[in-house]
Order: structure tokens, then sequence, then C-alpha cells
């Protein structure tokens, strides 16, 4: 069974937020949700819906509206939340939880890139289909899959908005309350923040989602240095079941691209 969703996202200058993130008292903008009956291509009924997302935050409103937390604190606790990670304060050096606590077996099998105003795909990636035999074993690296390295030219970073499509499956549980916290950073200064969150999904399905990223305007001088400076800038995205870690993925990026 496949479904399909839509959702808006917009990332604040940190210099230019208003409002912290992250506490049970903050706005959540609902874009409205629509139910389509058509038909997928494998014969499956599949349903659109637009999906609730938060607004992002600035490193000093993560500090008035959420306690600072470090790595090490969070390494250590048995529990991490969406507010934990919120409070971090620079990019992660490890993973904060491991590949078992993914106990939903959500797999992400296909990730794209486009730029919303020209509909130009500037990245594009399918994970390859298993071609273990059963009953075979084989030493895999368990962070396998869980770090992705872009590489993209210096126009991506005058873009305004870009759309991130991931298709995912999930295993024989039902997923409550699928919630996305992503963070970029630049040489630990925090960027942008985003905030999605994926709602219901049923068991045994997959599913495909646009996130759209609005980002905000970079000083010229930023501009120049993660041009100067590739795979400094870093980015954190975290995954809640129910307000619980159960992913960790990073990333880093270069923007020299065709220089």
């Amino acid at each position: 069974m496949s479904y399909s969703c839509t959702s808006r996202g917009s990332s604040q200058d940190p210099s230019s937020a208003k409002k912290p993130v992250g506490s049970s008292g903050n706005p959540v903008r609902d874009t409205g949700g629509t139910t389509d009956g058509g038909t997928g291509t494998d014969g499956s009924s599949k349903q659109t819906a637009a999906m609730k997302v938060k607004k992002g935050c600035s490193p000093a409103e993560v500090v008035v509206g959420v306690p600072v937390t470090t790595e090490e604190d969070l390494l250590s606790s048995s529990v991490i939340t969406p507010e934990d990670v919120l409070g971090l304060q620079k990019i992660t050096e490890n993973y904060l939880c491991s590949p078992e606590e993914n106990i939903y077996n959500i797999d992400f099998t296909r990730f794209k890139i486009r730029d919303m105003e020209t509909a130009t795909v500037l990245f594009e990636i399918t994970k390859p289909p298993s071609t273990d035999k059963a009953g075979e074993k084989r030493d895999i690296d368990p962070n396998a899959g869980r770090f992705v390295r872009y590489q993209f030219t210096p126009a991506f970073l005058r873009l305004r908005q870009v759309g991130a499509t991931v298709e995912f499956t999930v295993g024989d549980m039902p997923i409550e309350n699928f919630r996305m916290i992503e963070r970029h950073y630049f040489r630990d200064k925090l960027l942008k923040s985003f905030d999605f969150e994926f709602g219901f999904c049923m068991p045994s399905s997959k599913n495909t989602c646009e996130h759209i990223y609005e980002f905000p305007p970079l000083s010229e001088d930023i501009i120049r240095e993660m041009i100067l400076h590739p795979y400094e800038t870093q980015s954190d995205s975290f995954y809640f079941v129910d307000n619980k870690l159960v992913m960790h993925n990073k990333a880093d990026y270069s923007y020299n691209g065709g220089t």
C-alpha cells in the first residue's frame, strides 16, 4: 500500500526569528488536508495529505525556549526527545542512537532534491535492492546508509525554495506521531532548523513525502566562506516516534562544484 503527502516548512535567519519552537505552546501552522482517492501505478489506492509544519528557530531562542543540552548529556540518556536535540548548540560528533533503536523498520529508499522555481533536479539517489541470499550473513557497517555527502554548485546557496522528496517504507507496526528535526550548521554555527511532522504511517506501507524548504538569505560573507570550505557545512537529521528518538542521520555539504 502506498501513500504520498506534501509538506511546506520554513526556516528563519537566526537574526530575524521571533518565536522559539519545541515546546507545547509553540504555534503550529496547519496547511490543511486533502484526500485523493486516486490509484497508484501499482494498483493500490493513494492518499494525498498536507502535513503540519513548525517554523525554524534561532540559536539564541533555543536557549530561551528550550534548555541547553550537550551531546555528552544525551549519549548518557535512555530516552532522547525533540526538546533535547533542539537544545544542542553545535553539530554532533556521534550518532545519538543505534540502528537497533529503529524498531519500526523505517527504511529510506529514495531521495530527490529539486529547485522549486525551475523544477530542476539537483540531486537524486535510490537505494539499490538487496542482493543478499536468504540465510546469508555478511559483515555490514552498522552505520551504513546513515551518512550522505552532498556536492552542489555555489548557485545552490542562493536558492530560496527547494523541494526534498523522500520515499520510505515501514515495518509491520503502525507509526504514531512520526517527526523529523533537521539542523544545519556551518562551523558549529546554527544556520537553519527545520521541523516536519509526518503524522501517522500505516504498517507495511510505502510512503512518499515532499518537504518544501524555504531558505533564509545568507550574507555574502557566509556564502563565500561556505564555498571556500567544503564539508564544513553539516547537518543532523533526527527522527522521532511518539517523541522518542529512533533514527539519527548525518550529512555534510560542498558548494564548490563546477568551480
